[in-house]
């Protein structure tokens, strides 16, 4: 089997099968513009916001568990006193 080949063929497959569920194929030419661009607005905005929440909630996270195992983080008063 050969990577090269296979590859562009399995895409090209798989946006078949995003037309075929989307029933864009029906679409007139600026219909799809219009509904692609959008597609690719939100999974744009998807993507970032799941980077943005993600590396928050990542973080809230292991503070958390280093609070769990022993390593609290320090209060900002007693830094202060």
């Amino acid at each position: 089997m050969d990577v090269k080949r296979s590859t562009p063929s399995y895409l090209y497959w798989l946006f078949c099968q995003f037309e075929l569920i989307t029933c864009s194929y029906l679409m007139e030419p600026w219909e799809k513009v219009l509904f692609y661009s959008f597609n690719l607005a939100m999974a744009g905005l998807l993507l970032y916001t799941a980077y943005v929440c993600l590396a928050f909630h990542l973080s809230s996270a292991f503070q958390l568990l280093g609070s769990f195992l022993g390593n609290p983080r320090e209060n900002a008063l007693s830094v202060v006193k």
